[in-house]
């Protein structure tokens, strides 16, 4: 797989049908191993194992709906009381972290008002705090621990 802009975490990787699987520690199964997948796994390793967020707050491909449309969120984090703090999409490394990145998650948040839109395709990694009362937003230098989130 791709070498990413992470801390390298040991995930499972095994071979069914001829396809490669990776464990979801998050999920607690195998899924397909895809690019993208592989930023995901990776991700949410260093969130859980670097920056203190604990894995039950974390859900992987949360489903909502926004309007008539039903959306899926990459992962979603979650403070005790259940709320939503932090909306993360990844995409594979090969893909640009653009604006129609950003508008794609804007889109789920409408639904789910976290205070933190995070982006990332494991190269590069960009956080944003919204302040909904001034309407405003501010890129993070990095990804906050999750005591800081709260």
């Amino acid at each position: 797989m791709f070498a990413l802009n992470l801390p390298y975490a040991n995930t499972k990787i095994v071979v069914r049908n001829e396809k490669q699987m990776v464990f979801d520690f998050l999920r607690k199964r195998f899924v397909a191993l895809t690019p993208e997948e592989w930023v995901r796994q990776q991700f949410t390793h260093f969130l859980v194992e670097h920056k203190g967020y604990p894995a039950m707050f974390i859900g992987n491909e949360i489903t909502l709906s926004v309007g008539r449309l039903s959306r899926r969120c990459d992962s979603v984090v979650f403070n005790k009381s259940a709320e939503p703090v932090m909306i993360i999409e990844y995409k594979a490394p090969t893909v640009k972290i653009t604006q129609k990145v950003f508008e794609q998650i804007c889109s789920y948040n409408i639904a789910l008002h976290a205070p933190y839109l995070t982006v990332s395709n494991g190269l590069q990694s960009y956080c944003c705090r919204i302040d909904k009362e001034a309407n405003t937003y501010e890129f993070l230098k990095d990804i906050p621990a999750y005591g800081e989130l709260l």
